[in-house]
Protein backbone atom coordinates (compact mmCIF):
# COMPACT_ATOMS: atom_id res chain seq x y z
CA UNK A 1 0.00 0.00 0.00
CA UNK A 2 1.53 3.33 -1.00
CA UNK A 3 2.14 6.20 1.42
CA UNK A 4 -0.25 8.34 -0.62
CA UNK A 5 -3.02 5.77 -0.30
CA UNK A 6 -2.44 5.53 3.43
CA UNK A 7 -2.83 9.29 3.79
CA UNK A 8 -6.03 9.26 1.73
CA UNK A 9 -7.47 6.39 3.76
CA UNK A 10 -6.61 8.15 7.01
CA UNK A 11 -8.27 11.31 5.72
CA UNK A 12 -11.40 9.40 4.76
CA UNK A 13 -11.44 7.78 8.20
CA UNK A 14 -11.25 11.14 9.89
CA UNK A 15 -14.02 12.66 7.80
CA UNK A 16 -16.59 9.89 7.46
CA UNK A 17 -16.30 7.64 10.50
CA UNK A 18 -17.87 9.65 13.29
CA UNK A 19 -19.49 6.49 14.65
CA UNK A 20 -16.19 4.63 14.72
CA UNK A 21 -13.76 7.39 15.71
CA UNK A 22 -11.58 6.05 18.53
CA UNK A 23 -11.85 7.94 21.81
CA UNK A 24 -8.70 6.85 23.59
CA UNK A 25 -8.82 6.67 27.38
CA UNK A 26 -6.72 9.17 29.31
CA UNK A 27 -4.65 6.40 30.90
CA UNK A 28 -3.81 4.79 27.57
CA UNK A 29 -0.92 5.41 25.20
CA UNK A 30 -1.75 3.50 22.00
CA UNK A 31 1.54 4.48 20.33
CA UNK A 32 3.72 3.73 23.33
CA UNK A 33 7.25 2.87 22.28
CA UNK A 34 8.38 0.92 25.32
CA UNK A 35 10.05 -2.42 24.71
CA UNK A 36 7.26 -4.41 26.38
CA UNK A 37 6.52 -7.38 24.16
CA UNK A 38 5.67 -11.04 24.32
CA UNK A 39 9.30 -11.88 23.61
CA UNK A 40 11.18 -10.30 26.51
CA UNK A 41 13.82 -12.67 27.93
CA UNK A 42 12.38 -15.67 26.13
CA UNK A 43 13.37 -18.35 23.66
CA UNK A 44 11.38 -20.07 20.94
CA UNK A 45 11.34 -23.86 21.03
CA UNK A 46 9.96 -26.78 19.12
CA UNK A 47 8.65 -29.38 21.57
CA UNK A 48 7.55 -32.93 20.82
CA UNK A 49 4.22 -33.78 22.48
CA UNK A 50 2.37 -36.67 20.90
CA UNK A 51 -0.98 -36.65 22.70
CA UNK A 52 -3.54 -33.99 23.68
CA UNK A 53 -2.75 -34.80 27.32
CA UNK A 54 0.97 -34.17 26.76
CA UNK A 55 0.25 -30.96 24.87
CA UNK A 56 -1.98 -29.82 27.72
CA UNK A 57 0.85 -30.50 30.18
CA UNK A 58 3.11 -28.34 28.02
CA UNK A 59 0.55 -25.53 27.78
CA UNK A 60 -0.07 -25.65 31.55
CA UNK A 61 3.47 -24.46 32.23
CA UNK A 62 2.32 -21.04 31.02
CA UNK A 63 4.29 -21.04 27.77
CA UNK A 64 3.03 -19.11 24.75
CA UNK A 65 1.90 -21.81 22.30
CA UNK A 66 2.35 -20.44 18.78
CA UNK A 67 1.30 -23.42 16.69
CA UNK A 68 0.67 -27.15 16.75
CA UNK A 69 1.35 -29.41 13.79
CA UNK A 70 1.04 -33.12 14.44
CA UNK A 71 3.11 -33.90 17.52
CA UNK A 72 5.23 -30.74 17.16
CA UNK A 73 4.46 -27.65 19.21
CA UNK A 74 6.15 -24.33 18.52
CA UNK A 75 6.18 -22.15 21.60
CA UNK A 76 7.86 -19.36 23.51
CA UNK A 77 9.19 -20.14 26.97
CA UNK A 78 11.04 -18.28 29.67
CA UNK A 79 14.13 -19.87 31.15
CA UNK A 80 12.15 -21.22 34.11
CA UNK A 81 9.40 -22.63 31.87
CA UNK A 82 12.01 -24.33 29.71
CA UNK A 83 13.50 -25.93 32.82
CA UNK A 84 10.06 -27.20 33.81
CA UNK A 85 9.61 -28.82 30.41
CA UNK A 86 13.05 -30.40 30.55
CA UNK A 87 12.33 -31.79 34.02
CA UNK A 88 9.05 -33.19 32.71
CA UNK A 89 10.97 -35.11 30.05
CA UNK A 90 9.88 -33.30 26.91
CA UNK A 91 12.19 -33.25 23.89
CA UNK A 92 12.96 -29.62 23.05
CA UNK A 93 14.83 -27.92 20.24
CA UNK A 94 15.78 -24.28 20.59
CA UNK A 95 14.87 -22.09 17.63
CA UNK A 96 16.65 -19.06 19.04
CA UNK A 97 15.95 -15.81 20.85
CA UNK A 98 12.38 -14.66 20.31
CA UNK A 99 13.36 -11.00 20.27
CA UNK A 100 15.99 -11.70 17.63
CA UNK A 101 13.32 -13.42 15.52
CA UNK A 102 11.08 -10.37 15.77
CA UNK A 103 13.95 -8.03 14.92
CA UNK A 104 14.78 -10.13 11.88
CA UNK A 105 11.24 -9.80 10.51
CA UNK A 106 11.46 -6.05 10.15
CA UNK A 107 15.15 -6.02 9.35
CA UNK A 108 14.62 -8.42 6.47
CA UNK A 109 11.58 -6.44 5.30
CA UNK A 110 13.63 -3.33 4.73
CA UNK A 111 13.18 0.24 5.86
CA UNK A 112 10.37 1.05 8.26
CA UNK A 113 7.29 2.63 6.73
CA UNK A 114 7.39 5.62 9.06
CA UNK A 115 8.99 7.10 12.18
CA UNK A 116 8.66 5.48 15.58
CA UNK A 117 5.21 6.06 17.05
CA UNK A 118 3.29 6.02 13.78
CA UNK A 119 1.14 3.03 14.80
CA UNK A 120 1.65 1.54 11.37
CA UNK A 121 3.01 -1.58 9.76
CA UNK A 122 6.66 -1.67 8.70
CA UNK A 123 7.82 -2.19 5.15
CA UNK A 124 6.83 -5.59 3.83
CA UNK A 125 3.56 -5.47 5.75
CA UNK A 126 1.93 -2.25 4.57
CA UNK A 127 -0.74 -4.17 2.67
CA UNK A 128 -2.28 -4.95 6.05
CA UNK A 129 -4.89 -2.51 7.37
CA UNK A 130 -4.29 -0.62 10.58
CA UNK A 131 -7.29 0.51 12.60
CA UNK A 132 -7.89 3.79 10.76
CA UNK A 133 -7.59 2.11 7.37
CA UNK A 134 -9.90 -0.72 8.39
CA UNK A 135 -12.64 1.60 9.58
CA UNK A 136 -12.33 3.66 6.40
CA UNK A 137 -12.65 0.54 4.26
CA UNK A 138 -15.77 -0.49 6.15
CA UNK A 139 -17.34 2.90 5.64
CA UNK A 140 -16.45 2.71 1.95
CA UNK A 141 -18.32 -0.60 1.73
CA UNK A 142 -21.35 1.03 3.33
CA UNK A 143 -21.12 4.00 0.98
CA UNK A 144 -20.69 1.84 -2.12
CA UNK A 145 -23.48 -0.59 -1.12
CA UNK A 146 -26.02 1.29 1.01
CA UNK A 147 -28.70 -1.31 0.25
CA UNK A 148 -26.50 -4.15 1.48
CA UNK A 149 -24.28 -2.81 4.28
CA UNK A 150 -24.78 -1.07 7.57
CA UNK A 151 -21.78 -0.17 9.75
CA UNK A 152 -22.27 0.45 13.46
CA UNK A 153 -20.48 -0.42 16.69
CA UNK A 154 -20.94 -2.90 19.51
CA UNK A 155 -19.18 -0.55 21.96
CA UNK A 156 -15.65 0.41 22.90
CA UNK A 157 -12.42 -1.37 23.77
CA UNK A 158 -10.51 -0.73 27.00
CA UNK A 159 -8.63 2.18 25.42
CA UNK A 160 -11.80 3.62 23.94
CA UNK A 161 -11.64 2.44 20.36
CA UNK A 162 -14.97 1.63 18.78
CA UNK A 163 -15.47 -2.04 17.95
CA UNK A 164 -17.00 -1.96 14.46
CA UNK A 165 -19.96 -4.13 13.54
CA UNK A 166 -20.92 -4.74 9.92
CA UNK A 167 -24.32 -6.06 8.90
CA UNK A 168 -24.72 -7.51 5.40
CA UNK A 169 -28.24 -8.18 4.17
CA UNK A 170 -30.55 -7.32 1.30
CA UNK A 171 -32.31 -5.04 3.78
CA UNK A 172 -29.67 -4.11 6.38
CA UNK A 173 -31.79 -1.49 8.11
CA UNK A 174 -34.49 -4.01 9.04
CA UNK A 175 -34.39 -6.90 11.51
CA UNK A 176 -35.65 -9.72 9.32
CA UNK A 177 -36.64 -13.24 10.27
CA UNK A 178 -33.70 -15.04 8.67
CA UNK A 179 -30.85 -17.21 9.96
CA UNK A 180 -27.99 -15.04 11.16
CA UNK A 181 -24.28 -15.81 10.86
CA UNK A 182 -21.48 -14.11 12.78
CA UNK A 183 -17.80 -13.78 11.83
CA UNK A 184 -15.28 -12.45 14.36
CA UNK A 185 -11.59 -11.69 13.87
CA UNK A 186 -8.51 -10.47 15.74
CA UNK A 187 -9.18 -11.63 19.31
CA UNK A 188 -5.40 -11.99 19.49
CA UNK A 189 -3.56 -8.80 18.64
CA UNK A 190 -0.72 -10.18 16.53
CA UNK A 191 -3.04 -12.16 14.24
CA UNK A 192 -3.39 -9.39 11.66
CA UNK A 193 -4.19 -11.72 8.76
CA UNK A 194 -7.56 -12.35 10.41
CA UNK A 195 -8.55 -8.69 10.02
CA UNK A 196 -7.94 -9.07 6.30
CA UNK A 197 -10.10 -12.21 6.36
CA UNK A 198 -13.08 -10.38 7.84
CA UNK A 199 -12.55 -7.49 5.44
CA UNK A 200 -12.57 -9.93 2.52
CA UNK A 201 -15.87 -11.40 3.69
CA UNK A 202 -17.41 -7.91 3.73
CA UNK A 203 -16.05 -6.91 0.33
CA UNK A 204 -16.66 -10.21 -1.46
CA UNK A 205 -20.28 -10.55 -0.38
CA UNK A 206 -21.05 -6.96 -1.37
CA UNK A 207 -18.89 -6.25 -4.41
CA UNK A 208 -19.99 -9.53 -6.05
CA UNK A 209 -23.65 -9.42 -5.04
CA UNK A 210 -24.96 -8.03 -8.32
CA UNK A 211 -22.96 -10.32 -10.59
CA UNK A 212 -22.81 -13.64 -8.71
CA UNK A 213 -26.08 -15.52 -8.30
CA UNK A 214 -24.75 -17.82 -5.58
CA UNK A 215 -23.56 -14.91 -3.44
CA UNK A 216 -26.81 -13.04 -4.04
CA UNK A 217 -28.79 -16.07 -2.88
CA UNK A 218 -26.75 -16.35 0.33
CA UNK A 219 -27.03 -12.65 1.15
CA UNK A 220 -30.74 -12.55 0.34
CA UNK A 221 -31.51 -15.50 2.62
CA UNK A 222 -29.27 -14.64 5.57
CA UNK A 223 -28.36 -11.77 7.89
CA UNK A 224 -24.57 -11.67 8.16
CA UNK A 225 -22.69 -9.94 10.96
CA UNK A 226 -18.94 -9.22 10.95
CA UNK A 227 -16.77 -7.92 13.81
CA UNK A 228 -13.44 -7.39 12.02
CA UNK A 229 -11.38 -6.56 15.11
CA UNK A 230 -12.25 -7.66 18.62
CA UNK A 231 -8.89 -6.45 19.97
CA UNK A 232 -7.97 -3.16 18.24
CA UNK A 233 -5.96 -1.89 21.22
CA UNK A 234 -3.63 -4.87 21.14
CA UNK A 235 -3.38 -4.81 17.36
CA UNK A 236 -2.42 -1.12 17.32
CA UNK A 237 0.05 -1.65 20.14
CA UNK A 238 1.64 -4.51 18.25
CA UNK A 239 2.69 -2.16 15.43
CA UNK A 240 2.90 1.15 17.33
CA UNK A 241 6.70 1.39 17.29
CA UNK A 242 6.96 0.79 13.56
CA UNK A 243 8.14 -2.73 14.36
CA UNK A 244 6.38 -5.96 15.36
CA UNK A 245 6.04 -6.84 19.02
CA UNK A 246 4.42 -10.27 19.00
CA UNK A 247 1.67 -8.98 21.32
CA UNK A 248 -1.25 -11.36 21.96
CA UNK A 249 -3.51 -10.01 24.72
CA UNK A 250 -5.58 -6.86 25.11
CA UNK A 251 -4.13 -3.76 26.79
CA UNK A 252 -6.13 -3.75 30.02
CA UNK A 253 -3.91 -3.27 33.09
CA UNK A 254 -3.88 -6.02 35.70
CA UNK A 255 -4.38 -4.91 39.28
CA UNK A 256 -1.27 -5.27 41.42
CA UNK A 257 0.86 -6.42 38.48
CA UNK A 258 3.27 -4.82 36.06
CA UNK A 259 2.00 -7.21 33.36
CA UNK A 260 -0.73 -5.87 31.10
CA UNK A 261 -3.38 -7.71 29.19
CA UNK A 262 -5.94 -10.49 29.27
CA UNK A 263 -6.10 -13.31 26.74
CA UNK A 264 -9.53 -12.58 25.32
CA UNK A 265 -9.97 -16.16 24.14
CA UNK A 266 -9.72 -17.45 27.72
CA UNK A 267 -12.07 -14.80 29.17
CA UNK A 268 -15.44 -16.16 28.00
CA UNK A 269 -17.93 -17.27 30.62
CA UNK A 270 -18.66 -20.89 29.75
CA UNK A 271 -16.48 -23.17 31.91
CA UNK A 272 -14.19 -20.18 32.58
CA UNK A 273 -11.05 -21.29 34.40
CA UNK A 274 -12.48 -24.75 35.00
CA UNK A 275 -10.05 -27.25 33.66
CA UNK A 276 -6.41 -26.19 33.44
CA UNK A 277 -6.91 -24.67 30.01
CA UNK A 278 -5.91 -21.12 30.96
CA UNK A 279 -3.69 -19.33 33.45
CA UNK A 280 -4.39 -17.33 36.60
CA UNK A 281 -0.98 -15.66 36.33
CA UNK A 282 -1.14 -12.11 34.97
CA UNK A 283 2.17 -12.55 33.19
CA UNK A 284 1.00 -15.57 31.20
CA UNK A 285 0.01 -15.25 27.56
CA UNK A 286 -3.12 -17.26 28.43
CA UNK A 287 -4.10 -15.16 31.47
CA UNK A 288 -7.86 -15.60 31.74
CA UNK A 289 -8.58 -12.31 33.52
CA UNK A 290 -9.79 -11.59 37.03
CA UNK A 291 -13.21 -13.03 36.26
CA UNK A 292 -15.24 -14.23 33.31
CA UNK A 293 -15.91 -11.34 30.92
CA UNK A 294 -13.60 -9.03 32.87
CA UNK A 295 -12.31 -7.69 29.54
CA UNK A 296 -14.50 -4.99 27.98
CA UNK A 297 -13.96 -6.47 24.51
CA UNK A 298 -15.44 -9.87 25.40
CA UNK A 299 -18.24 -8.10 27.27
CA UNK A 300 -19.21 -6.17 24.15
CA UNK A 301 -19.30 -9.24 21.88
CA UNK A 302 -21.22 -11.13 24.59
CA UNK A 303 -23.76 -8.32 24.87
CA UNK A 304 -24.26 -8.21 21.11
CA UNK A 305 -24.77 -11.97 20.86
CA UNK A 306 -27.14 -11.90 23.82
CA UNK A 307 -29.10 -9.11 22.12
CA UNK A 308 -29.82 -11.41 19.18
CA UNK A 309 -32.11 -13.52 21.34
CA UNK A 310 -35.47 -12.39 19.98
CA UNK A 311 -38.70 -13.80 21.33
CA UNK A 312 -36.70 -16.30 23.37
CA UNK A 313 -34.82 -17.63 20.30
CA UNK A 314 -31.19 -16.98 19.38
CA UNK A 315 -31.14 -15.63 15.83
CA UNK A 316 -27.42 -16.30 15.25
CA UNK A 317 -27.12 -19.92 14.21
CA UNK A 318 -23.48 -20.22 13.07
CA UNK A 319 -20.15 -18.52 13.76
CA UNK A 320 -16.48 -18.58 12.79
CA UNK A 321 -13.76 -16.97 14.91
CA UNK A 322 -10.62 -16.51 12.79
CA UNK A 323 -7.12 -16.92 14.22
CA UNK A 324 -3.60 -17.64 13.02
CA UNK A 325 -1.72 -19.92 12.63
CA UNK A 326 -1.62 -23.72 11.93
CA UNK A 327 -4.29 -24.20 9.22
CA UNK A 328 -6.89 -25.92 11.40
CA UNK A 329 -10.69 -26.07 11.67
CA UNK A 330 -11.70 -26.52 15.30
CA UNK A 331 -15.01 -27.01 17.09
CA UNK A 332 -16.28 -27.47 20.72
CA UNK A 333 -15.66 -28.50 23.29
CA UNK A 334 -12.22 -27.22 24.24
CA UNK A 335 -12.54 -27.72 27.99
CA UNK A 336 -12.88 -31.54 27.92
CA UNK A 337 -11.26 -34.37 25.99
CA UNK A 338 -14.64 -36.07 25.64
CA UNK A 339 -16.42 -35.89 22.29
CA UNK A 340 -19.71 -35.42 24.12
CA UNK A 341 -20.46 -33.61 27.35
CA UNK A 342 -23.45 -31.90 28.99
CA UNK A 343 -25.10 -29.82 26.29
CA UNK A 344 -23.39 -31.62 23.40
CA UNK A 345 -25.01 -34.85 22.22
CA UNK A 346 -23.50 -37.50 20.00
CA UNK A 347 -25.55 -36.31 17.02
CA UNK A 348 -24.51 -32.72 17.61
CA UNK A 349 -20.87 -33.76 17.86
CA UNK A 350 -21.24 -35.65 14.56
CA UNK A 351 -22.76 -32.59 12.91
CA UNK A 352 -19.93 -30.38 14.20
CA UNK A 353 -17.37 -32.82 12.82
CA UNK A 354 -19.13 -33.35 9.48
CA UNK A 355 -19.44 -29.65 8.68
CA UNK A 356 -15.94 -28.98 10.02
CA UNK A 357 -14.55 -31.69 7.76
CA UNK A 358 -16.43 -30.30 4.75
CA UNK A 359 -15.09 -26.82 5.36
CA UNK A 360 -11.58 -28.20 5.85
CA UNK A 361 -11.96 -30.09 2.60
CA UNK A 362 -12.55 -26.78 0.84
CA UNK A 363 -9.47 -25.00 2.19
CA UNK A 364 -6.99 -27.78 2.91
CA UNK A 365 -6.94 -27.23 6.67
CA UNK A 366 -6.89 -30.02 9.27
CA UNK A 367 -10.21 -30.56 11.09
CA UNK A 368 -10.49 -31.61 14.75
CA UNK A 369 -12.26 -31.02 18.02
CA UNK A 370 -10.49 -28.21 19.89
CA UNK A 371 -9.37 -30.41 22.78
CA UNK A 372 -7.59 -32.74 20.36
CA UNK A 373 -4.93 -30.03 20.35
CA UNK A 374 -4.91 -29.38 24.09
CA UNK A 375 -7.39 -28.29 26.74
CA UNK A 376 -8.59 -24.69 26.68
CA UNK A 377 -11.23 -23.20 28.94
CA UNK A 378 -13.11 -19.94 28.65
CA UNK A 379 -12.86 -19.85 24.86
CA UNK A 380 -15.34 -18.31 22.46
CA UNK A 381 -16.51 -21.52 20.75
CA UNK A 382 -17.43 -23.20 24.02
CA UNK A 383 -19.39 -20.12 25.12
CA UNK A 384 -21.20 -19.69 21.79
CA UNK A 385 -22.33 -23.30 21.85
CA UNK A 386 -22.68 -23.84 25.60
CA UNK A 387 -24.64 -20.65 26.17
CA UNK A 388 -26.53 -20.20 22.91
CA UNK A 389 -26.25 -23.42 20.85
CA UNK A 390 -24.57 -21.49 18.05
CA UNK A 391 -22.59 -23.78 15.71
CA UNK A 392 -19.25 -22.12 16.43
CA UNK A 393 -15.88 -22.88 14.81
CA UNK A 394 -12.35 -21.55 15.05
CA UNK A 395 -10.25 -21.31 11.90
CA UNK A 396 -6.49 -21.16 12.42
CA UNK A 397 -5.29 -19.62 9.19
CA UNK A 398 -2.04 -19.67 7.18
CA UNK A 399 0.71 -20.75 7.58
CA UNK A 400 0.54 -24.42 8.53
CA UNK A 401 3.71 -24.11 10.58
CA UNK A 402 6.46 -21.67 11.41
CA UNK A 403 9.71 -21.36 13.26
CA UNK A 404 8.28 -18.96 15.82
CA UNK A 405 6.51 -15.62 15.81
CA UNK A 406 7.20 -15.31 12.09
CA UNK A 407 4.11 -17.47 11.56
CA UNK A 408 1.96 -14.58 12.75
CA UNK A 409 3.58 -12.18 10.30
CA UNK A 410 3.47 -13.49 6.74
CA UNK A 411 4.29 -10.76 4.21
CA UNK A 412 1.41 -8.84 2.72
CA UNK A 413 1.93 -10.61 -0.61
CA UNK A 414 0.01 -13.63 0.76
CA UNK A 415 -3.09 -11.75 1.91
CA UNK A 416 -5.16 -12.15 -1.25
CA UNK A 417 -4.51 -15.87 -1.72
CA UNK A 418 -4.78 -16.87 1.94
CA UNK A 419 -8.04 -15.03 2.58
CA UNK A 420 -9.57 -16.21 -0.71
CA UNK A 421 -8.68 -19.73 0.36
CA UNK A 422 -11.56 -19.59 2.85
CA UNK A 423 -14.25 -18.41 0.41
CA UNK A 424 -15.66 -21.90 -0.02
CA UNK A 425 -15.72 -22.58 3.72
CA UNK A 426 -17.48 -19.28 4.43
CA UNK A 427 -20.10 -20.10 1.81
CA UNK A 428 -20.58 -23.60 3.23
CA UNK A 429 -21.25 -22.21 6.70
CA UNK A 430 -23.69 -19.69 5.25
CA UNK A 431 -25.47 -22.38 3.26
CA UNK A 432 -25.99 -24.58 6.33
CA UNK A 433 -26.96 -21.72 8.63
CA UNK A 434 -30.66 -22.59 8.41
CA UNK A 435 -30.01 -26.14 9.67
CA UNK A 436 -26.50 -27.43 10.40
CA UNK A 437 -27.75 -30.96 11.27
CA UNK A 438 -28.69 -31.33 7.58
CA UNK A 439 -25.03 -32.12 7.02
CA UNK A 440 -25.58 -35.54 8.62
CA UNK A 441 -29.15 -35.96 7.47
CA UNK A 442 -30.46 -34.82 10.81
CA UNK A 443 -33.57 -32.81 11.59
CA UNK A 444 -33.71 -29.23 12.80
Amino acid sequence: MSTTRRRLVALVAGITLAALTPVVAANADPTATTTESASTDSTTYQVTAATPQDRTRVANTGVDVLSVRGDQMTLIATEEQAKQLHRAGFTMTSLGSTQEQLDALTRDAGTKAGPVGTADFPSGYTGYHNYAELTAELQKAATDHPNLVRVSSIGNSYEGRSLPLVKISNNPGTDQSKPEVLFTCNQHAREHLTVEMCLRIVNRLTDNYAGNAAIKSLVDSREIWVVPTVNPDGAEYDIAAGTLRGWRKNRQPNSGSSSAGTDLNRNWGYQWGCCGGSSGSTGSETYRGASAFSAPETQRVRDFVNSRVVGGKQQITAHIDFHTYSELVLWPYGYTYNDTAPGLTADQARAFAALGEQMAGSNGYTPMQSSDLYITDGDVNDWMWGQHKIWSYTFEMYPSSGSGLNGFYPRDTVIAAQTARNDGAVDLLLSYADCVPRVIGGSC
